[in-house]
C-alpha cells in the first residue's frame, strides 16, 4: 500500500529551516510548507556590516519565493506565527490556520533586555535587517546632527556611541565603527576630529569574546584598544535614562546611541505542552531534536534546548553550525521516519569559532588550532560568504568586499527615509 505525501511545515527560514528545506526539496513524498514573517533569508552574521553602512542588504539576503522556484513540493506561507495546537495538528498564524503531519519550529531568539524596559525602549538591537536600517540610519543622523551644532555637550552627545555586549557581535561592530572612523569620518566630517575616541564597548563580564580563547580574547582587546576604542569591563548596564548610559558602578556616559548586543532568550511558542520550555526559554528537545511532551513537533537551532550531547551536556552553544547540522540531520531522520529506517541521534561536530576584529585583523579557535591576523581575516570572509544563499549574492558581497576594503571607502551612506521627528 502507498503511503500518503507527508506534510512538514517548517515555521522559521534562517540557518536550520533552510537546511532541512533543501535536504527534502528533492524527495517528492515531502510536501513543504515554510511560514515566515518575512518573504526573504538573510544572514545574521553580516547584520553589523549592514548597520556600519558597509555592505546593503540585498547582499545578505535572498526571496524564499525565488529559492522554491521550479520545486514543486515547496510552498511558502508568509505571516506571523501565533501559535501550534499540538491536538490538532495545526498553527495558527495571523494569515490563517496551516495543517501539518510533522511540524518544526525554527524562529530563534530576540534580544533579551532583563527586565530594563528603558532600555528596551529606547536601545537599538541588531536582530533582523530592519534593526540594522534604522541603527544604520541612526548613526548618520547623528553625525549630521554632530556637526551642525556648536554645543558642546550636544555634539558629545551625538559623536558617544556605547556598545553594550563583549561577545563577537559587540566586537565587530565597535572593531567596524572604529575604522570607518578612522577611514571614513575624517574625509567627510572634517568637523570632527577623532570619532574612535568616541566608541564604547561595555560587558558584565572579565573579558572580550568570553566564549572564545584566552589568545583570542587578549588579540581583540589589544587590537580595539589601539583602535582607541573604550573597553569597559566588569561593569553591567543597569538603565538608559534622558540620553545617559548608566552603569553598574554608578558611571554615566551621555549618548544618543546604545547598541544592545548583550544577550538574547528564545522566542515564546505559545501551545506547547508544560514542561517543554527549559532555561532561556528554549524549547527542551530530545537527541533527535523532537520537543519533550510531544510525537510530531521538533524544535532546531537556537530556540532549542538538548541536553543529550555528551559534549555538551548544558545545550548546545547558539551558533549557525549548530543549527545548520541539526536541519540536515533532522531532514534525514524524517526521511528514515517514512522509510522505516533507524533514527541518528544528533551530535555536534564542532569546526571552532572565529571573530572579526577589524580590517585584516581576526581571531579564530579552530580544535587544536589558534591563530590570528590578515589569515584569520581571510578565512573568517571564506567562511561567511559560503553560507549565503544565491550565487548572486556571494559574488555581489566579494565584489562590495574587495572594493570597500581597498579603497576604505564603501558608498553606501545614504539616509533613507529616517524618522521624522529623528531627522530633526
Amino acid at each position: 500500500m502507498e503511503q500518503a505525501i507527508t506534510k512538514v511545515v517548517v515555521v522559521g527560514g534562517g540557518f536550520a529551516g533552510i537546511n532541512l528545506i533543501k535536504k527534502l526539496a528533492k524527495d517528492r513524498n515531502f510536501q513543504v510548507t515554510l511560514v515566515d514573517i518575512n518573504n526573504y533569508n538573510f544572514f545574521p552574521p553580516l547584520l553589523y556590516q549592514v548597520a556600519t553602512a558597509f555592505i546593503e542588504p540585498s547582499s545578505i539576503s535572498y526571496p524564499y519565493r525565488r529559492l522554491f522556484q521550479e520545486k514543486e513540493n515547496l510552498r511558502f506561507h508568509m505571516g506571523c506565527f501565533i501559535r501550534v495546537n499540538p491536538d490538532q495538528n495545526t498553527i495558527d498564524t495571523d494569515k490563517g490556520t496551516i495543517s501539518y503531519d510533522h511540524l518544526v519550529l525554527c524562529i530563534g531568539t530576540e534580544t533579551n533586555y532583563f527586565g530594563m524596559e528603558n532600555v528596551k525602549q529606547n536601545s537599538l538591537p541588531m536582530k533582523t535587517i530592519n534593526d540594522a536600517l534604522k541603527l544604520r540610519n541612526h548613526l548618520l543622523l547623528n553625525m549630521e546632527k554632530a556637526v551642525r551644532t556648536e554645543d558642546v555637550a550636544k555634539k558629545e552627545k551625538y559623536l558617544n556611541i556605547v556598545i553594550a555586549g563583549g561577545g563577537p557581535t559587540g566586537v565587530e561592530v565597535a572593531g567596524m565603527l572604529a575604522e570607518m572612523g578612522r577611514n571614513i569620518a575624517v574625509k567627510e566630517y572634517p568637523e570632527i576630529k577623532d570619532l574612535t575616541s568616541h566608541i564604547y564597548l561595555i560587558d558584565a563580564g572579565p573579558v572580550l569574546l568570553g566564549p572564545m580563547s584566552k589568545k583570542s580574547q587578549e588579540e581583540a582587546t589589544k587590537v580595539l584598544q589601539r583602535l582607541g576604542v573604550h573597553i569597559v569591563l566588569n561593569t553591567a548596564v543597569k538603565d538608559y535614562v534622558d540620553d545617559k548610559v548608566i552603569l553598574g558602578d554608578g558611571k554615566t556616559i551621555p549618548t544618543n546611541v546604545l547598541i544592545w548586543a548583550s544577550g538574547v532568550t528564545g522566542r515564546e511558542v505559545k501551545g506547547l505542552p508544560e514542561g517543554s520550555v527549559g532555561r532561556g526559554r528554549r524549547i527542551n528537545v530530545d537527541e533527535y531534536n523532537k520537543v519533550i511532551g510531544t510525537s510530531n513537533i521538533y524544535a532546531l537551532g537556537d530556540l532549542c534546548l538538548q541536553l543529550t550531547d555528551k559534549n555538551f551536556p548544558n545545550g548546545h552553544p547558539q551558533l549557525a553550525q549548530v543549527a545548520i547540522q541539526q536541519g540536515s540531520l533532522l531532514a534525514k531522520n524524517l526521511k528514515n521516519l517514512y522509510y522505516r529506517k533507524p533514527l541518528v541521534p544528533f551530535t555536534y561536530n564542532d569546526k571552532g569559532s572565529l571573530a572579526i576584529i577589524s580590517k585584516y585583523k581576526a581571531v579564530a579557535d579552530l580544535p587544536k588550532l589558534f591563530f590570528k591576523g590578515f589569515f584569520a581575516w581571510l578565512v573568517w570572509l571564506f567562511i561567511h560568504i559560503i553560507p549565503l544563499v544565491g550565487f548572486r549574492n556571494k559574488v555581489k558581497l566579494s565584489f562590495s568586499w574587495l572594493w570597500s576594503f581597498l579603497t576604505n571607502d564603501p558608498t553606501l551612506r545614504l539616509i533613507i527615509r529616517p524618522d521624522k521627528e529623528e531627522a530633526k
